[in-house]
C-alpha cells in the first residue's frame, strides 16, 4: 500500500506565503514525476506544478514566478512554495506521484487533498 499525504494548507491573506508538503509513504521502490493540481469550488481540477525525479521543474502560467515546486527524494516529499497569493489561488490542493512499488509495478497516486483559502 502506498499513501500520499498532503499538509500545510489553511486560510491566508491575499499576498502571504503557504508552504504545502505531501509525503508518499508505503512499499516505495522509486518516486518519479510528481505534480500539484488544485480544484476551485465550481471548476474543474487543473495542474499547478510538476517536477521530475532529477528536479527539472514546469508551472502553469497563472503561477509561475510565485510557486516553486521542489522534492526531497531521499524523505519521499514534495513540496509547493506558494508566494503572493491571490484570492484565485483558493481551492483544495492535491498531489500526485509516479511511483514505483517494491514489486516493480508503477502507478499514479493521488493524495486526499490540503485546503487553501485566500482572504482579500
Amino acid at each position: 500500500q502506498v499513501q500520499l499525504a498532503e499538509s500545510g494548507g489553511g486560510l491566508v491573506q491575499a499576498g502571504g506565503s503557504l508552504r504545502l508538503s505531501c509525503v508518499a509513504s508505503g512499499s516505495i521502490f522509486r518516486i518519479n514525476a510528481m505534480e500539484w493540481h488544485r480544484q476551485a469550488p465550481g471548476k474543474q481540477r487543473e495542474w499547478v506544478a510538476d517536477i521530475a525525479r532529477g528536479g527539472t521543474t514546469d508551472y502553469a502560467d497563472s503561477v509561475k514566478g510565485r510557486f516553486t515546486i521542489s522534492r526531497d527524494n531521499a524523505k519521499n516529499t514534495m513540496y509547493l512554495q506558494m508566494n503572493s497569493l491571490k484570492p484565485e489561488d483558493a481551492g483544495v490542493y492535491y498531489c500526485t506521484a509516479n511511483i514505483v512499488l517494491d514489486t516493480q509495478i508503477s502507478r499514479i497516486y493521488w493524495g486526499q487533498g490540503t485546503q487553501v483559502t485566500v482572504s482579500y
